[in-house]
């Protein structure tokens, strides 16, 4: 009965031991992949091992803000205008021949608002259609589909801060010209006759006054009649504007 009890207690200390050695291995092991992490790897800026250690801690934190937390994702319009961007640059890219942003002017601007119309998704009716006014057609026309006044209204607002924020001068930004304020007016007036649908502002109701209040004037809203804009897709190589 010695020998027995002195066997069980040996395996139960041997099985004890392998259990402590294995997770000190695993412990070793966690270490190890944490240290690689922070090691710069061959394509990275600092793979010559100036600055690795910091760039690759504050690469595992980048997304982190001050405080701990995770930086909050850019809103609905910071993403919408940043696509926008990028499409408009890709346009001047494929320009022929090839235009850089210095040298872009309202002219342009007007040639790629023109060139997103084959993309649009709104009818509007030529002056021979004899739907030609009415807001909702009860029979479908060969009029052809253009951008709507509002998403080429909100497309060139969104734009116009994109350049200033990319180091582009107030005075020359090419999406405030005159040209294109005028273009934008004639495509609201020409849509809302077209298509049977006002853009004009509209009154707000005046709000209920307490008894023995004086009148008060009410104030004007503005009806923007704003479409979301899609993103259109990039330019053919080799197609002029």
């Amino acid at each position: 009965m010695g020998t027995t009890t002195s066997q069980a207690d040996a395996a139960v200390w041997w099985s004890t031991i392998r259990g402590i050695e294995r997770r000190r291995r695993v412990r070793g092991w966690r270490r190890q992949q944490i240290s690689m992490d922070l090691v710069p790897q061959p394509d990275s800026p600092h793979s010559d091992g100036s600055g690795g250690a910091t760039s690759g801690a504050s690469s595992a934190v980048s997304s982190l803000s001050p405080g701990g937390a995770v930086s909050p994702s850019p809103s609905r319009y910071e993403s919408q205008k940043r696509r926008d961007w990028n499409t408009f640059g890709q346009y001047l890219r494929n320009h022929r021949p090839p235009l850089s942003l210095a040298r872009c002017s309202g002219a342009h601007v007007l040639e790629f608002l023109r060139y997103l119309d084959q993309f649009g998704k709104t009818k509007v009716h030529a002056a021979g259609c004899p739907f030609f006014g009415h807001p909702v057609p009860p029979a479908p026309c060969p009029c052809p589909l253009r951008q709507a006044w509002g998403s080429l209204d909100a497309l060139v607002g969104r734009l116009r801060a994109a350049y200033e924020e990319n180091g582009g001068r107030p005075e020359n930004n090419p999406f405030g010209a005159r040209a294109v304020r005028l273009y934008l007016r004639e495509v609201r007036e020409h849509q809302s006759r077209a298509r049977g649908v006002s853009y004009d502002k509209k009154k707000r109701r005046k709000p209920p006054h307490p008894p023995g209040s004086g009148d008060i004037p009410s104030h004007e809203g503005n009806s923007n009649g704003h479409h979301q804009y899609h993103q259109m897709p990039p330019p053919p190589p080799g197609a002029a504007a």
